[in-house]
């Protein structure tokens, strides 16, 4: 039951009516017994800054943000974190006693998803197909997982330059053109391969990035962002080939979960949010 003692938590984003992250955050606080409740806020580009006051003057415990908003509205807080620095973007607020505070949550989201397979990416050679939205953090949280190298295979090389040499700060990178033969012999050398394009996610289910199998190492760690299909033509030619696979509901909840410590201090239950997650996606069929 809601009542004047309930902490208010919410997503907000334009559009945002889409958003999965109140059935799973709920199902969270519902595990957890917690008198929290989540729910979701359309927020117009113009109006983030009265938004994020409002968010202040309710009282409100910590939001999410997405889209259009991650970037904008880290002027309106009053501390970030140093991910949400170094990537640029906020994706979790935490209001405490009135001082708002941004990070980025996607990070430890993607690095967890693969722990908690039994993975760890320190010291693996890492192959990233794709710069897409969540290029930024699947690269940072390599690079802080300290990879023995990266790299990252793209149609146009020239449009990902920017970004290679704005993390190349922190380890060195390699650039190629997914259809070289250089980018065969890393895909060749890589203990990890991760899909950051959108390339098979539904309805386009029938499509995959140019990946020649023969080249890739029997029983290496794949990793699709992707969670619509939850399993992707990629994915099952990753599976065809003995790799050990893993999609994007890993990454999407472990963010949430993320977010969720961050705002009561409870460690959720990741199953019951994945479980909540997939029986949202099936109806949503």
């Amino acid at each position: 039951m809601i009542t004047g003692k309930t902490k208010v938590l919410a997503v907000i984003g334009n559009p945002i009516a889409h958003s999965l992250s109140p059935v799973f955050q709920n199902a969270g606080i519902k595990a957890a017994g917690l008198d929290y409740v989540y729910t979701a806020l359309p927020v117009n580009n113009d109006d983030l800054a009265a938004a994020i006051a409002g968010m202040k003057a309710m009282g409100f415990c910590g939001m999410n943000v997405t889209i259009p908003h991650k970037e904008r509205v880290m002027d309106y807080l009053d501390a970030i974190d140093e991910d949400a620095k170094v990537l640029g973007a906020v994706n979790t607020i935490v209001n405490r006693d009135g001082v708002l505070t941004g990070y980025n949550t996607d990070v430890k989201g993607f690095i967890n998803g693969m722990k908690q397979q039994g993975f760890s990416p320190m010291g693996k050679q890492a192959v990233l197909l794709g710069a897409g939205g969540a290029a930024r953090a699947i690269i940072w949280g390599l690079i802080q997982e300290k990879v023995a190298g990266l790299t990252i295979g793209v149609r146009n090389v020239a449009k990902v330059q920017p970004l290679v040499d704005y993390f190349a700060q922190y380890m060195p990178i390699t650039l190629l053109d997914w259809q070289t033969g250089a980018f065969e012999q890393a895909l060749s050398q890589a203990e990890l391969l991760i899909n950051a394009t959108p390339l098979g996610m539904y309805p386009k289910v029938d499509a995959a990035p140019p990946v020649n199998w023969t080249k890739v190492k029997k029983g290496i760690f794949v990793y699709d962002i992707i969670y619509t299909p939850a399993e992707t033509l990629f994915l099952r030619q990753a599976k065809e080939n003995g790799c050990q696979v893993l999609n994007g509901e890993a990454m999407l909840v472990g963010q949430g979960a993320e977010s969720f410590r961050l705002w009561t201090g409870v460690e959720p239950d990741t199953k019951v949010m994945t479980e909540a997650l997939r029986q949202a996606l099936t109806q949503g069929k």
